[in-house]
């Protein structure tokens, strides 16, 4: 396949110092060797990083790093640059995306059935290893996904996770046909679940405390919009939780008619209230959480974002604003998702 050694290049990027408030500076630059990618692994000259909340959540704290100096980034769309000896799938130039979840053990119980997302042995990309907040980074060839060569880097960049845990997180909630779906945040992921949901025939109801991502909820077909501890219009059969705010759990359960399932989409939430059985828990009513995604998901929601010719609305920041990108993000200032571009 070609291997060219990058053993001696630099990478230039940014990595997680001491977690804290993003007006801390938890991001620093980050310039180190480059190693040459392993048997099964391709470097990747990175063209667009989405900018994820969960990269924020590690910046300041809220997941504990798994080791010092990460570089974050899991939403990677690159060309590729070397391989290890031992890639079959990909060629130099190919365009390669990578994602959450890195690896995972692939012979336990959870693997073996279909579920690796829950493998106790999966590692994740930019919290295990380095990731994309930088201009090379290395992705395992098994989870790599095979991206568009013509498109726009930065509108494939947030279906790399954004949109595969948007999805997963839809079909954790369960939405029968043609049902009615709320939304609790409308972010990066919210606004292509939204899409996936609407194509699908089901009636949208957004809740968010941003005007700025009500207007997008609008724009993009969703039959009301509200704040976010506003009441539906309607009595729902889903929910998706996306905000990462446990007070918001009782209000999207009591929204739910008999039966209904709340899904619950971050890595981090905060304290969940008190639950009153009868108003949020009876006739029925689910609770689920999401955790991460398996590449079935990824490769089933890339196509279907390629078929319904979904929507990506991003905010782009260059490389070397990558704290503010994430400053930005904490403070709600994002429409849509969050973009690192080389340019």
């Amino acid at each position: 396949m070609g291997r060219t050694d990058h053993a001696t290049r630099m990478l230039s990027g940014w990595a997680v110092g001491t977690p804290g408030p993003m007006r801390t500076g938890p991001l620093l630059p980050a310039h180190r060797p480059m190693a040459a990618p392993g048997p099964d692994e391709l470097l990747l000259e990175v063209e667009a990083c989405g900018v994820c909340r969960t990269d924020l959540h590690l910046a300041e704290g809220d997941l504990t790093p798994h080791r010092p100096s990460t570089i974050p980034g899991h939403e990677i769309v690159g060309r590729v640059a070397s391989v290890g000896e031992t890639v079959s799938t990909f060629r130099l130039g190919d365009r390669a995306g990578g994602a959450w979840l890195r690896g995972t053990c692939g012979t336990c119980r959870y693997c073996s059935a279909g579920r690796e997302n829950l493998c106790p042995g999966s590692t994740y990309t930019g919290w295990d290893k380095d990731g994309g907040f930088a201009d090379l980074v290395l992705v395992p060839e098994a989870f790599a996904y095979r991206l568009p060569e013509t498109q726009d880097a930065a509108l494939l960049a947030p279906l790399l996770c954004a949109g595969i845990i948007g999805y997963r997180s839809l079909r954790r909630s369960a939405l029968p046909p043609g049902g009615r779906l709320g939304i609790y945040g409308f972010g990066a992921s919210a606004h292509l679940a939204a899409q996936v949901a609407l194509a699908e025939g089901a009636t949208v109801h957004v809740m968010t405390r941003s005007a700025q991502a009500r207007e997008l909820a609008t724009s993009l077909g969703a039959s009301s919009v509200g704040g976010a501890y506003d009441s539906p219009p309607e009595p729902l059969d889903s929910a998706i939780l996306f905000a990462p705010v446990g007070d918001l759990v009782p209000v999207a359960l009591e929204a739910l008619d008999r039966s209904g399932t709340l899904a619950i989409a971050g890595i981090h939430l905060s304290d969940i209230p008190v639950l009153n059985y009868q108003r949020h828990l009876f006739q029925e009513r689910n609770l689920r959480s999401v955790t991460s995604n398996t590449r079935q998901d990824g490769r089933e929601f890339l196509e279907l974002a390629e078929r319904i010719g979904i929507q990506v609305t991003v905010s782009r920041y260059p490389l070397n604003r990558a704290d503010q990108a994430l400053t930005d993000l904490a403070a709600d200032r994002v429409n849509g998702a969050a973009v690192l571009t080389s340019d």
